[in-house]
């Protein structure tokens, strides 16, 4: 999997209310690459992650997804791209209050009609150290075992790249050190890509490549 950015601009509103949030990036983030993007907060970083995750559209410039230009795909080819070779953690764990920890992991696996989806949620959930917690509401974990549950369910599938938006933002240093140790191991015992957006330069110092964002530009 490999996403091109080129020249890509990204504004909102219109008029003289139109601000614009990214000016002319150009990257590429593939398998294996480890990305932190640092910059302060209204940088444009965010919108930085949502555009190489496909989640928002550029307002010019071109986005390629394996070569091919996002803009001669359908919604539906992006979704499906997303859903089987990317995978999402957020600041906020986006979890159903009233699922246990397994049918969270589930979910989305079970939307995707994947092969041995059970045996994978809980390899998942094992792998980030929760294979105690399967039967566990979200109420009953603390917030970085929530976390953890939120990466188990971005990996589950096997995505080429995940992409992580402030994902210890919520938490104290413990528990965001144990869940940065989680998303570094997924690099390098599986190659998986992870681009991380964050404010704190001792979180993109685990980065083999760190791009700092000021202002809606790439420095």
């Amino acid at each position: 999997m490999k996403i091109e950015l080129h020249a890509v601009s990204k504004a909102y509103g219109r008029g003289p209310g139109r601000f614009w949030a990214l000016r002319d990036a150009t990257l590429a983030v593939e398998r294996r690459t480890h990305l932190a993007i640092v910059g302060p907060s209204g940088s444009g970083k965010s919108t930085l992650l949502h555009l190489l995750g496909c989640l928002d559209v550029p307002t010019t410039g071109e986005v390629l997804l394996n070569g091919v230009s996002r803009a001669s795909l359908s919604d539906r080819q992006v979704s499906l791209i997303r859903r089987a070779q990317m995978g999402f953690v957020f600041q906020q764990y986006y979890l159903n209050e009233c699922m246990t920890a397994l049918q969270n992991v589930l979910l989305p696996l079970e939307l995707g009609r994947v092969a041995d989806r059970r045996k994978k949620a809980i390899a998942a959930l094992s792998w980030v150290g929760l294979e105690h917690k399967l039967g566990a509401l979200p109420g009953e974990m603390s917030g970085g075992e929530q976390q953890r549950v939120a990466i188990a369910r971005s990996v589950a599938h096997g995505p080429e790249l995940v992409f992580a938006d402030e994902p210890t933002g919520n938490l104290d240093s413990e528990s965001g050190t144990k869940v940065l140790e989680v998303l570094r191991a997924l690099h390098d015992e599986t190659g998986t890509g992870l681009v991380l957006v964050t404010h704190d330069d001792r979180v993109a110092a685990r980065a083999t490549q760190v791009l700092r964002v000021r202002d809606g530009r790439l420095g």
